[in-house]
């Protein structure tokens, strides 16, 4: 970690912003020197990234190959419009993101902040729909239903009919977990345990990079703005870790929900 001349979070003098009083780590010659070093940095980190999900896509193909019909199956039970949702959402945050990179190098704290924002509930909207509208069904059979129409139905409901039940929906689970009755090929499981592997891990990082961008807007807030014309290298990094975790998204999207 850089050493700063000031207190993430307090500002000197209780005048000054973060970024107009920040000073560069003392074993770089200047502040673009530091930057330079850390956006290298980052760069090798994504790239091991990169090999980490490429381990996934290798797996993708061999299985592919050697179970078609499995795969085949598996992809039908996806439903290309939730995954279709997800990528609209993942781009807008993208652009948001950028903006509020942007929006920081200009000194535009106020839009900065609402962009960040915005990329956060993004986030959080993408987790929302894999866990409700994918994971838990496929799971337990189990459906989120926002409009409650099956309240007082004969369907079987919690929550006042928030969620309701559907016999022989669930199951889809990965490996020797698997126990979906309306299977047709043996090696289902083998796409189950790709499907959670792959789009799991994805969700990880989404939620590593919501964590990233919450600490940019927490030490960007006012009366703190540690980020500004000056000093946005936090900034760029956990925008360059957001992208790269959109990235893989538009990758994965296709494999899983359109390629039957």
């Amino acid at each position: 970690m850089s050493t700063i001349d000031f207190k993430p979070g307090l500002i000197q003098g209780g005048r000054a912003p973060g970024y107009e009083t920040y000073k560069h780590a003392s074993h770089f010659r200047t502040k673009d020197e530091e930057f330079d070093a850390c956006k290298t940095g980052m760069w090798l980190f994504l790239a091991t990234e990169v090999l980490l999900f490429a381990g996934i896509f290798v797996w993708y193909s061999i299985y592919r190959m050697m179970y078609p019909d499995a795969f085949r199956n598996g992809s039908s039970y996806l439903d290309w419009r939730w995954g279709g949702l997800n990528t609209v959402v993942l781009l807008i945050s993208s652009y948001t993101m950028a903006m509020s990179i942007n929006h920081f190098q200009h000194n535009r704290q106020k839009e900065a902040r609402r962009n960040l924002v915005i990329t956060l509930v993004c986030g959080a909207l993408f987790v929302a729909i894999k866990l409700l509208m994918e994971y838990i069904p496929k799971m337990t059979g189990w459906h989120f239903d926002p409009t409650m129409s099956h309240a007082g139905g004969e369907a079987l409901t919690k929550f006042g009919g928030l969620f309701y039940f559907e016999q022989g929906y669930g199951g889809k689970l990965p490996g020797i977990l698997f126990s979906y009755p309306f299977a047709t090929d043996p090696h289902e499981n083998m796409w189950w345990s790709l499907y959670y592997t792959g789009t799991g891990l994805h969700a990880a990082h989404v939620l590593i990079g919501m964590a990233l961008i919450a600490r940019v807007w927490w030490f960007s807030r006012p009366g703190v703005e540690n980020y500004g014309p000056k000093h946005y290298t936090g900034v760029e990094m956990a925008g360059l870790y957001w992208h790269i975790v959109d990235l893989i998204w538009i990758f994965l999207f296709p494999l899983l929900y359109l390629i039957h």
